[in-house]
């Protein structure tokens, strides 16, 4: 890539506190790339300084932040063909992982000015007028996202997320779903449901899910035992997960009710419980990632 000109939109609420600038500085002055930084101060501001710098005519924006924060500024992005820059900055940082890119600033910095990092198009999902790319989770993922606290996701990472995991599994509640699924109704039940767009961190689900496919894959578990809410959650921090489901299906536009009403996470973000409806945004967003020299 040859970006000339950037603007950098940098969520200082995301995981931990990080020196960010020295890191960017000694990418961007060798390269001669003219770079802004703009703060994130309030609900919007990512999605609307996306949008900016669009109207500015940067070449790029690129994100620091979490998996939220990427995902609000990629929905300003929507329609623009901008390439979006990753510099992961959250706790588990799903999005970047799923892409390839490094999770570590330093290593992430130097794609802004890599002469062999590539376009990359990725699917968005919509929920209402909010955006997300990887994971939709009703169940134990959602008691875990509302469980696990803001002081233990800094203080521990991805274990305050297996930590939940396991509390939450203790009181999970198997709930019955109705699923409509381009309109066509299909029950079932289960202690998680799952509406993906890419892998989630180490998790992967098979048959492999395609973040391009213009497709949404929606999947059931019905096996509650803790080994398998491990491998699921818990354990995706030491090592890849490759889960089957026990039901899976794929459309453009998914309505997922449980009864008893289940807990539901978006990329982390916590839903109101118990119903959420989604819809594809094929190619929304194009994503700067390493090179094939780089792999």
């Amino acid at each position: 890539m040859n970006f000339k000109r950037i603007h950098i939109i940098v969520n200082p609420a995301s995981g931990k506190d990080r020196p960010i600038l020295h890191a960017l500085n000694s990418v961007l002055h060798p390269a001669g790339i003219d770079w802004d930084i703009y703060v994130t101060k309030a609900a919007g501001d990512a999605q609307r300084l996306a949008a900016e710098a669009v109207q500015a005519g940067a070449d790029a924006v690129a994100v620091y932040g979490g998996d939220g924060t990427v995902a609000a500024v990629a929905a300003g992005l929507f329609n623009s063909q901008m390439p979006l820059v990753l510099l992961p900055g959250g706790t588990t940082n799903a999005t970047a992982r799923s892409l390839g890119v490094p999770v570590e600033m330093p290593q992430a910095a130097k794609l802004l000015a890599d002469p062999d990092a590539r376009v990359r198009v990725m699917d968005m999902m919509q929920v209402g007028d909010t955006y997300f790319f990887g994971v939709i989770a009703m169940g134990i993922p959602g008691e875990v996202a509302v469980t696990a606290d803001r002081e233990a996701k800094d203080r521990l990472g991805n274990i305050a997320y297996a930590l939940s995991a396991v509390k939450a599994a203790v009181h999970a509640p198997n709930s019955e779903y109705t699923i409509m699924l381009d309109g066509q109704e299909i029950h079932s039940h289960g202690v998680i449901s799952l509406i993906v767009n890419q892998s989630w961190g180490l998790l992967h689900i098979k048959p492999p899910v395609d973040g391009a496919d213009g497709l949404l894959d929606v999947a059931v578990f019905h096996d509650e035992s803790l080994r398998t809410v491990g491998q699921i959650i818990g354990n995706r921090r030491l090592r890849r997960a490759d889960i089957m489901p026990a039901e899976h299906w794929q459309g453009r536009e998914v309505t997922l009710v449980s009864q008893p009403a289940q807990a539901i996470q978006a990329d982390g973000e916590v839903l109101p419980a118990g119903r959420v409806t989604v819809r594809v945004l094929p190619g929304a967003v194009r994503f700067v990632v390493p090179g094939d020299k780089a792999k």
